[in-house]
């Protein structure tokens, strides 16, 4: 069991207010990313369930008890760092096991489950070399498997890829989800890349300055955000916002169109002029300065043949159209 709990959980360092007061559950199996971008509390939201940060106030329930003042040890889980702090003169195997040598588990019971860890992450052939010897993949997996022979009730995730080339990121989103779907624990997660969250989660926190704006499935956030600060943050490249009369048209303050909901024709309502084409080979991503509107990002076919200073006509999905008040709610 892994469902995790937070009943208005506060964090304070004196009068700053990190946390103002989080609601959330997690349910068990589930895997969910707390995105958002630099300093919006995501990292020490984890770091309160971890028991790594003491909470000012509020609740924290693992499996349904209260665990908000038990030591990290005491609280079931596991976690993976952004570094892997693992220990240079040690082997693959010792490093895998030294949570079960510290926790006085027999060393039979410690090779069963480092075998059965390194099988899980196709560790097992360099279960003898040691981490110099390993690439920035192999040593993040060895910080998982330290990770999984402790069987936990949860893994938490702390932007875990973050010291990857882009490669290897790629591999190791795969690798981690993978992982997730076979043993089927709950998985708290922490990015600051949207891209991570949108394909591995089954569900997203976004948080802002320390608060929940939306939680939702990938889907749900990007098709119906409450806001305009999800409407921006998730997606890829980021939504356009138009203000002044266009919105005006839509009866809003602000109307949002993501790039791949606007069409290149040959007669619509909008003009401009092409400053960025950015082909990519699938996609090509054009900046397009639109006459009486500003500068859009239009996410087009990689096979289009559209470059600087080109003057197109572009036609929005109305019914993709997002619509936003002068708050920045969503209007329905």
């Amino acid at each position: 069991m892994g469902q995790i709990t937070l009943s208005q959980v506060r964090k304070s360092f004196g009068e700053v207010h990190v946390i103002p007061g989080v609601d959330l559950t997690i349910e068990d199996g589930e895997f969910v990313v707390f995105v958002g971008p630099s300093g919006c509390g995501k990292s020490t939201l984890l770091r309160l369930i971890a028991g790594l940060e003491d909470t000012t106030s509020g609740i924290i329930a693992i499996d349904g008890k209260d665990a908000t003042a038990l030591p990290p040890a005491k609280r079931g889980l596991a976690m993976v760092f952004q570094s892997y702090a693992l220990y240079p003169h040690m082997s693959v195997r010792k490093n895998i096991a030294f949570p079960l040598k510290m926790a006085g588990m027999s060393e039979s019971e410690q090779a069963t489950r480092v075998e059965r860890a390194a099988k899980v992450l196709n560790l097992t052939s360099y279960l003898d070399r040691r981490p110099g010897q390993l690439s920035g993949g192999q040593r993040q997996r060895v910080a998982i498997g330290r990770a999984i022979v402790r069987e936990p009730a949860a893994f938490l995730f702390d932007e875990p890829l973050s010291n990857l080339d882009a490669a290897l990121r790629v591999g190791m989103r795969q690798e981690i989800t993978e992982l997730h779907q076979s043993l089927k624990t709950t998985m708290v997660y922490v990015t600051h890349d949207q891209v991570e969250a949108m394909t591995m989660a089954d569900k997203i926190v976004v948080l802002n300055a320390g608060r929940i704006e939306q939680v939702g499935s990938p889907l749900e956030l990007y098709r119906a955000p409450v806001n305009q600060f999800v409407a921006g943050f998730i997606g890829s490249p980021k939504m356009n916002f138009i203000e002044g009369a266009e919105a005006k048209k839509h009866g809003a303050s602000t109307i949002g169109i993501r790039p791949e909901h606007i069409e290149i024709v040959e007669d619509g309502p909008w003009t401009g002029t092409v400053g960025l084409a950015e082909h990519l080979g699938s996609d090509t991503f054009l900046r397009v300065t639109v006459d009486g509107i500003g500068t859009l990002t239009v996410r087009a076919n990689g096979e289009i043949d559209r470059h600087r200073n080109d003057r197109i006509t572009l036609a929005p999905q109305t019914d993709k159209i997002h619509r936003f008040d002068k708050d920045g709610r969503s209007m329905k």
